[in-house]
């Protein structure tokens, strides 16, 4: 985690180590990281530029999230005792944090001693005070700033009220074009504790000034700009790093389909192996970040989960 919490509220004392660790042999206690993706697709947003969450849910359809989400919430309270450490990221193709449920999870999840960080993927346009029941050693947050959405002074309210609280995030947007203004004055009104990060737009070239320019907002914005070479180099994820669905099938990420076995039944820990990855490319973050060639463990440090540079500001 960041050395200096968003804003000017006092940084939480730092209760437990957060930053990633090898796991242990084969067998015994791990340390894990676990990407949970369940069921939920839909999005009190629309916009334009993203692929996901362009379907309503039916009532059926929340209430098997609800229950996917609620099981694997126990699946981890049950881990106390059993020499496991797990850190965990809740990437939603839909807005999670708006649904009671999620909430709920990442409070509990944060009081378990043996999580190390729960954070999620959320547009933030949910209400806030729930985080004051968290342990905010152990909760960050993932937020995304999406123009035409929200308004800036309506979203940098609720970032003032993440700050007061003392709560751990960082603050992205996607590289549109259209959008470069707009991410400007965020910059300038969000607390410089904040990291602001830039997603290059899917399908869209950039030239070298047009880079320029977001990494004045993002140093870090290179490694979004081009798909990284990953066919044949070693990544953590498979061994250290997975992927559960709301069934509870296990993948090494999102974006890998082989399955190495099923979270409840514990037929995945015997497959928790080095592995080097079988895809040409990886081209998002949450991919990336996990191959052992890119500098980004060292430069995210115990932020990985929220991406939040180690020691930001003053480690930018």
């Amino acid at each position: 985690m960041p050395a200096t919490t968003p804003g000017s509220a006092a940084a939480p004392a730092a209760a437990r180590s957060t930053a990633p660790a090898a796991p242990a042999a084969e067998g015994g206690a791990r340390d894990l990281t676990l990407l949970y993706r369940g069921p939920l697709a839909s999005c009190d947003y629309d916009c334009p530029y993203c692929p996901f969450a362009k379907r309503r849910d039916t009532p059926g359809q929340l209430r098997a999230d609800r229950a996917a989400l609620e099981r694997f919430t126990d699946w981890a309270a049950g881990r106390a005792g059993s020499g496991d450490t797990l850190s965990l990221l809740f990437t939603p193709w839909g807005e999670g944090l708006v649904r009671s449920w999620y909430r709920r999870a990442l409070v509990e999840l944060s009081r378990l001693p043996h999580v190390r960080r729960v954070a999620i993927q959320t547009n933030l346009s949910c209400r806030t005070g729930w985080l004051a029941e968290a342990d905010l050693d152990a909760l960050a947050l993932w937020v995304t700033y999406h123009p035409g959405q929200v308004t800036r002074d309506r979203f940098l309210a609720k970032c003032r009220a993440l700050d007061a609280l003392g709560v751990r995030y960082s603050v992205g947007v996607v590289g549109q074009r259209e959008h470069l203004d707009e991410a400007r004055r965020l910059r300038a009104e969000l607390a410089d504790g904040v990291y602001l990060w830039v997603n290059a737009a899917e399908g869209l070239s950039y030239s070298d000034a047009e880079a320029a320019h977001w990494a004045e907002l993002d140093p870090h914005f290179g490694y979004s700009l081009h798909a990284h070479n990953s066919a044949g180099r070693p990544c953590r994820t498979g061994e250290s790093v997975l992927s559960v669905d709301g069934d509870g099938t296990v993948r090494r990420c999102h974006f890998v389909r082989d399955v190495l076995g099923n979270l409840y039944d514990g037929s995945y820990r015997a497959r928790l192996l080095p592995r080097p990855c079988p895809s040409p490319v990886c081209d998002c973050h949450i991919g990336y970040v996990h191959l052992e060639t890119l500098p980004l463990y060292e430069l995210f440090g115990a932020g990985v989960l929220e991406r939040v540079p180690d020691g930001w500001p003053q480690g930018r």
